[in-house]
C-alpha cells in the first residue's frame, strides 16, 4: 500500500478534525433529536406509518451523529467500526419499516393526510438543512460518508412522505402511506449496503497495512 494511502487510512483527515465539522455534527444531532419528538407526536396523532418510521430514523440519526462525534479523533479502524455499526443500524431500520408496513396493511386504516403532509414538509426543511451543512464532507471516509448518506436519504424520504400524504388525501386509503414506508425501507437498505461495504474495505486495508 502506498505511503499516501497509509496516511489517509490511519489518521483522521484534517476535515474530520476541523472545528467546523464538529459544529455541524452537533447542529445535526440537535435538529434530529427535536424532529424525532415532533414526528412521534405527529405520527401517533395522524396514524401515519411513514411518519412513525421517519421518527425512528431521526432518532437513529441523532445517535449516529453522537457516535461520529465520539470517534472523530480516533484511528481509521475505530471510525470504520463505528460506520459498520451505523450501516447495520440503517439495515435494521429498513427491516423494521417493512414489518410495520405489513402490520398497517392488515389494519387498513388510512392516516390523517393534513398532519402527515405538514410534518413531512417540516421534516424536509430540517433534513435539507442538515444535508446542505454536510455536503462538503460527502466524499470522506466510511464514517463521514454514512453521515452524509443518512441526511440525503432522509430528505428523499420526506419528499416521499409528502407525496404519500397527497395520495392518502386523494384516495382515502392507507396504501399511499404504506408505499412511502416501503420506499423509505429501500433507501435505508441501499444506504446501509454502501456504508457497510466501504467500512469493511477500510477495515481490510487497515488490517493489511498492520
Amino acid at each position: 500500500m502506498s505511503h499516501a494511502c497509509h496516511d489517509h487510512c490511519h489518521t483522521p483527515s484534517s476535515a474530520a478534525l476541523s472545528p467546523r465539522y464538529r459544529r455541524v455534527l452537533w447542529a445535526a444531532l440537535l435538529i434530529n433529536a427535536v424532529m424525532f419528538l415532533v414526528e412521534v407526536a405527529g405520527g401517533l396523532q395522524s396514524g401515519s406509518v411513514s411518519l412513525l418510521a421517519d421518527a425512528v430514523d431521526f432518532f437513529g440519526d441523532a445517535a449516529n451523529y453522537g457516535v461520529s462525534l465520539a470517534v472523530l479523533g480516533m484511528a481509521v479502524v475505530w471510525r470504520a467500526r463505528a460506520a459498520l455499526v451505523k450501516g447495520l443500524s440503517m439495515a435494521a431500520f429498513g427491516v423494521f419499516v417493512l414489518g410495520k408496513a405489513a402490520w398497517a396493511a392488515l389494519q387498513g386504516v388510512p392516516p390523517e393526510p393534513l398532519t402527515m403532509g405538514a410534518i413531512g414538509a417540516l421534516a424536509l426543511v430540517a433534513n435539507v438543512s442538515v444535508a446542505a451543512m454536510l455536503y462538503a464532507w460527502r466524499e470522506g471516509d466510511a464514517n463521514m460518508r454514512s453521515v452524509w448518506l443518512c441526511s440525503r436519504n432522509d430528505a428523499l424520504g420526506n419528499l416521499a412522505v409528502m407525496a404519500g400524504a397527497l395520495g392518502v388525501f386523494g384516495t382515502g386509503t392507507v396504501w399511499p402511506d404504506l408505499a412511502v414506508a416501503c420506499v423509505m425501507a429501500v433507501l435505508a437498505l441501499t444506504g446501509a449496503r454502501e456504508v457497510i461495504a466501504q467500512a469493511r474495505q477500510e477495515l481490510a486495508e487497515a488490517a493489511h497495512t498492520h
